[in-house]
């Protein structure tokens, strides 16, 4: 097990400004300063990917659209949606782009497993599925050796804005959510649960970044 990330809780908060703030933490990022996990929900809005494909938009309506330098193409983020931002350093960890998204996958799988939900992943199709349909949506950018970005969980929300975009790219691909499967609505204690998970799919502990005196949390795997 590594040393800790830090895990900081920011509420509900703006795209644009916590993407400019990633963008920030990774320019001045260094193995000193160590990596972090950044918990939140989103001010309703649709995001593209850098090859993300106008078309995918089918009826944004008074939502706004921001394209992102995240990989992937359309998605959804609003309120009572869990956001999971994991900015780290990937140069002083075994992980490469494939094998971070593959940690982040099974960290979901493994929290839907502990609410007894039955979930999946899809071969060329980067995300969670349960009954064929996506509840977890990831979309990364390295720079400079540094990952940021992450992955959403539908927790418990409205999920109609996900009718006016192709989810991912996929024409008609069915969207649900933690709440429709019996799962716990909170996004504090699914929060909680999921850093658990990313402990031991990552191979970190996981400290309080918002409250310094706490000790490190870790699960041992």
């Amino acid at each position: 097990m590594r040393d800790a990330l830090r895990a900081r809780r920011l509420g509900r908060r703006d795209y644009a400004e916590v993407w400019a703030e990633m963008r920030r933490f990774t320019e001045h990022q260094d193995a000193s300063r160590g990596g972090e996990i950044w918990l939140l929900e989103h001010d309703p809005v649709f995001t593209l990917g850098q090859a993300g494909r106008p078309q995918h938009l089918l009826a944004p309506g008074a939502i706004p659209v921001l394209q992102s330098d995240r990989g992937g193409q359309v998605t959804y983020h609003g309120p009572g949606q869990l956001v999971a931002y994991v900015l780290l350093d990937l140069r002083q960890t075994q992980f490469g782009v494939r094998s971070l998204v593959q940690a982040l996958e099974q960290a979901v799988i493994g929290l839907l497993g502990d609410y007894r939900i039955s979930a999946e992943r899809r071969a060329g199709a980067p995300g969670v599925y349960v009954d064929g349909a996506k509840i977890a949506a990831l979309g990364l950018r390295v720079r400079h050796g540094c990952s940021y970005h992450g992955l959403s969980l539908n927790v418990d929300m409205d999920l109609e804005p996900f009718a006016r975009i192709n989810p991912c790219g996929y024409p008609g691909l069915a969207v649900t959510q933690l709440a429709d499967h019996g799962g716990p609505r909170d996004l504090e204690r699914v929060g909680d649960d999921l850093l658990g998970h990313l402990s031991r799919t990552l191979g970190y502990g996981i400290s309080d970044g918002n409250e310094p005196g706490l000790r490190a949390r870790t699960v041992e795997s």
